[in-house]
């Protein structure tokens, strides 16, 4: 890896006469937003935040910086939560803040394409308007980003249908580090001519280049879309119910969420404005989500699968929504994760992202609750998740014992590799969690992937430090 040259004198200037007023802010004019995370978490301000307009302004930026040698954050909504997006010393920000534009949608094809820039909101809004669906969808939708979305292969709620976003991305623009455009912005599905290049960009958390434009699927909105809220009573009921949901509702199962008794009880105790359908205090509880184009059949279907449920003792207990309002009320209570851990002390919060084998989520969740315990008896888990694909979201609360975080870290991240685990399920591993990737890849593996950085990021500006070291 060759080594940084450094920043020479004048090179903020050449940018503000390379990139045209406004583009390109510096001292006092650089906004605290660029350089504090969604926790408020401050890092080093940059030496300049460049806001580019278009394909070509990043490819400028980046010929400039890979000349120079100057290492590069890419921005998009700051949703993050592994420090991915943080300037480090010395850093310029990119922020794609103003290359928000969907530019097309084409509802024959199913295709949308939208600037990386674009939150997710706005790209779900847009094409609802010809009748369409962007399936990807998670809590921060009002303010994560297409392209952000991109480099950490987002999940969110719909993955066990539609897939991750890795599944939804039909082709990039992507400008490489020395500023080389790939014009790879293709519409459809099939394009077997040889390496899918655009995969080496998609997780992998902006080191490899900088994802400007993207081709989406987009597909028809469903006419009909019913919550159920159930309450079991056992988590080997949970995975007996995700079973007769999978065969009773087939591809017309949208989302399948589990939520602890801590979590849920917690939310609606504890979050202004969340309100409980159901009591609180089963085990276990699961917001299913089923989706499709014939109404009657969706809620006829659905009714009859709990009523089955129902009949097997699987479920306790379970209300359906009646109105878009009374969707948006149940989904509110498993979207409302960051509003509960605010409610918490700072110091004595903690959030993962791991996935683990169904059939081990119980028992890894009870052992995690266990160990936590045993270094301070006091703290207390909370946990919910993506069960349907895998995907857990525990909590520690260590009010007592600020001081423990390190040793808490390191104690979920152990257990995640003990189980087979993903220390990272869908947030990616940024520069906090990249001391335990290890757990979870092997050392060939990561030496694989360095091995990409060093052929696509020589002089290593793009995103340094994140994911590993070089």
């Amino acid at each position: 890896m060759k080594k940084r040259q450094g920043m020479s004198e004048g090179f903020i200037d050449e940018l503000h006469n390379a990139l045209g007023k406004g583009a390109v802010l510096s001292g006092a004019d650089i906004d605290a937003r660029y350089h504090h995370d969604l926790t408020g978490n401050p890092a080093p301000k940059p030496r300049a935040v460049v806001r580019p307009r278009t394909t070509e302004d990043v490819s400028v930026l980046l010929r400039l910086c890979h000349r120079e040698g100057v290492p590069v954050t890419t921005q998009g909504g700051m949703t993050g939560l592994v420090r991915g997006a943080l300037p480090n010393a010395n850093e310029i920000v990119l922020s794609m803040e103003r290359m928000n534009s969907v530019e097309e949608v084409d509802a024959s094809a199913g295709v949308a394409i939208a600037q990386a820039g674009t939150p997710l909101q706005k790209l779900q809004e847009r094409v609802e308007q010809d009748g369409l669906m962007f399936p990807l969808d998670l809590g921060a939708r009002g303010s994560c980003t297409i392209g952000g979305n991109i480099s950490t292969n987002a999940g969110g709620n719909r993955v066990i249908r539609y897939g991750m976003t890795r599944d939804l991305i039909l082709g990039l623009e992507v400008v490489t580090a020395d500023g080389t455009v790939l014009k790879g912005l293709r519409k459809y599905i099939k394009n077997n001519t040889g390496i899918d290049l655009k995969q080496l960009f998609i997780g992998s958390e902006g080191i490899l280049g900088v994802v400007t434009r993207a081709a989406l699927r987009v597909f028809p909105a469903p006419a009909e879309r019913q919550v159920a809220l159930c309450a079991l009573p056992s988590f080997g009921q949970v995975m007996a119910f995700l079973k007769l949901a999978r065969q009773s509702l087939g591809g017309e199962l949208t989302a399948f969420e589990v939520m602890w008794n801590a979590y849920y009880r917690q939310t609606v105790e504890r979050v202004k404005g969340v309100v409980g359908p159901l009591p609180t205090h089963h085990p276990f509880y699961v917001l299913l989500e089923a989706s499709g184009s014939d109404a009657e059949r969706i809620r006829d279907g659905l009714e009859k699968m709990l009523e089955t449920a129902m009949g097997d003792n699987l479920i306790l207990d379970a209300t359906l929504s009646t109105s878009n309002a009374s969707v948006a009320a149940i989904w509110r209570i498993r979207d409302s994760s960051v509003e509960l851990g605010r409610s918490f002390p700072f110091t004595a919060r903690m959030g993962f992202d791991v996935s683990v084998a169904i059939d081990r989520m119980e028992e890894y969740a009870d052992t995690l609750d266990a160990r936590v315990k045993a270094i301070d008896p006091q703290a207390f888990t909370i946990v919910m998740g993506h069960v349907g694909d895998g995907n857990l979201h525990p909590s520690v609360y260590h009010e007592h014992t600020p001081d423990k975080h390190d040793e808490f870290e390191k104690l979920v991240y152990d257990l995640t590799g003990e189980f087979g685990g993903s220390i990272s399920a869908e947030h990616g591993i940024g520069i906090l969690r990249r001391p335990y990737l290890k757990m979870s890849r092997t050392e060939e593996e990561i030496e694989t992937m360095r091995t990409l950085k060093r052929a696509l990021d020589p002089k290593n500006i793009l995103n340094p430090g994140r994911i590993f070291t070089v």
